[in-house]
């Protein structure tokens, strides 16, 4: 009897011993499992050559300076890896820029003062905290005093070809004050006023060396860098077709100088809704006109069958 307890208990002690052993065949260790099933990181974060020859308005930005060198480096990473950021300026510049670019040609403004209205709004009818509206970020007072309308029923500063003339007035008159383009795009966020005591303080005349608050500081790195990427987004890591970015719809000019009791009717007229006339028209801030002084409004109407409404 005890010969066959002790057999038993030999066998079970091999049963056990294989059972270890084909555990240990079957789970993999972590070393084994990182080999077998391989993680994918195409995902990578790299650093950014420095482009030579970098300018605005065809002044040249000296990044042989470590400093410059420094803050310009920065805007180009900050910029390049706020990537769906970036990708929405490149679809928003197809739609906007031409309707920009030949204003500034027209009051002699240099091209790149079109990103200008990208770092200052992202090209779309932005509100500050501090009241200023619209692709160009212009104040009320600013406005009016250039011959906006700015009331709670129509403001113009939404209207983006007559807000891109205020700021072309607005720049020429900084570049004749300061003396050069990157001065009057700087006193563009910090004011001519401002700019001007800070040259007269530091006892420098170049925005280059001057000694500014964050926003301002970085305000033209910002827009060289916007400048470099949207001219060259392979080179940045960006990649589309054409027909991904945003095209501007077509449309035509109707004029009104009288008053318009109900602009969702109004629209019907043209084959559009209330959403789609705003679209095109947002300095209209209500579904009515007032008008009582009998102006004359320019209206842009979209051509017919770029949109599909219900009936």
């Amino acid at each position: 009897m005890q010969i066959l307890k002790n057999v038993l208990a030999a066998i079970g002690l091999v049963c056990i011993l294989a059972l270890f052993v084909f555990s240990m065949q079957k789970a993999p260790s972590d070393e084994m499992i990182g080999k077998e099933t391989p993680l994918v990181n195409d995902y990578n974060v790299y650093a950014l050559e420095m482009p030579e020859g970098l300018n605005f308005a065809g002044e040249y930005v000296p990044i042989e300076n470590p400093d410059i060198y420094e803050r310009m480096d920065r805007e180009l990473l900050v910029n390049t890896y706020w990537q769906s950021n970036g990708l929405l300026m490149f679809k928003r510049a197809q739609k906007y820029f031409p309707i920009i670019e030949p204003i500034l040609k027209k009051n002699g403004i240099p091209d790149d003062f079109k990103y200008l209205a990208v770092i200052e709004s992202g090209l779309t009818n932005a509100v500050s905290p501090a009241g200023a509206r619209g692709f160009w970020q212009i104040m009320k007072a600013t406005g009016r005093e250039n011959g906006l309308e700015v009331n709670t029923n129509v403001d113009e500063r939404y209207n983006l070809e007559k807000a891109t003339e205020v700021a072309c007035t607005y720049l020429n008159r900084a570049k004749a004050q300061l003396g050069s383009w990157t001065l009057a795009a700087a006193a563009y966020n910090a004011g001519n006023a401002g700019i001007s005591k800070r040259l007269r303080e530091q006892g420098v005349n170049d925005y280059y060396d001057l000694l500014l608050g964050e926003e301002t500081g970085r305000y033209m790195f910002r827009i060289v860098a916007l400048k470099e990427i949207l001219n060259n987004p392979s080179q940045y890591g960006f990649n589309f077709n054409k027909s991904d970015l945003y095209n501007n719809i077509p449309t035509y000019r109707v004029e009104i100088d009288t008053a318009v009791a109900d602009f969702s009717q109004f629209a019907k007229r043209f084959g559009i809704n209330y959403k789609i006339l705003k679209l095109h028209n947002p300095w209209l801030r209500e579904g009515h006109l007032n008008n009582k002084s009998r102006k004359l409004y320019t209206l842009q109407i979209p051509k017919e069958g770029y949109y599909k409404t219900k009936p």
